[in-house]
């Protein structure tokens, strides 16, 4: 049986020490934190969003992540100011945990290339 890697659960551990700080209470899980990166990406501020609105921060948040791996690159913005990303190459077959250990791994460089 695969096991989570300890240098990454340790990053994530600072992370998540670090968002309550900043946020004043700890993200819940993985989700939570893509659907702040999606509304920081969004730049529209906090807002009351729609189910579907958070599932597409969800996404534009995932975009982003693993744009730094180039499996996507941003199309552009449309008229309402959404980013769009178009996907460059196909993701891996990943099972669940070296999916998570992508993420959580480009959500880590995320906050430290743009929260410096």
């Amino acid at each position: 049986m695969k096991k989570k890697d300890p240098v990454i659960e340790r990053q994530w551990s600072t992370l998540m020490a670090r968002l309550r700080e900043m946020l004043g209470k700890r993200p819940a899980d993985i989700g939570a934190v893509l659907y702040l990166i999606g509304i920081q990406e969004l730049g529209a501020g906090i807002k009351d969003f729609s189910k579907e609105e958070k599932q597409d921060l969800m996404h534009i948040a995932i975009c982003k992540v693993l744009s730094y791996s180039g499996y996507y690159s941003l199309e552009g913005r449309d008229e309402e100011g959404w980013p769009h990303w178009k996907l460059m190459k196909d993701l891996p077959g990943f099972d669940l945990l070296e999916q998570e250990t992508l993420i959580k791994t480009h959500i880590i460089e995320y906050f430290e290339l743009e929260f410096q």
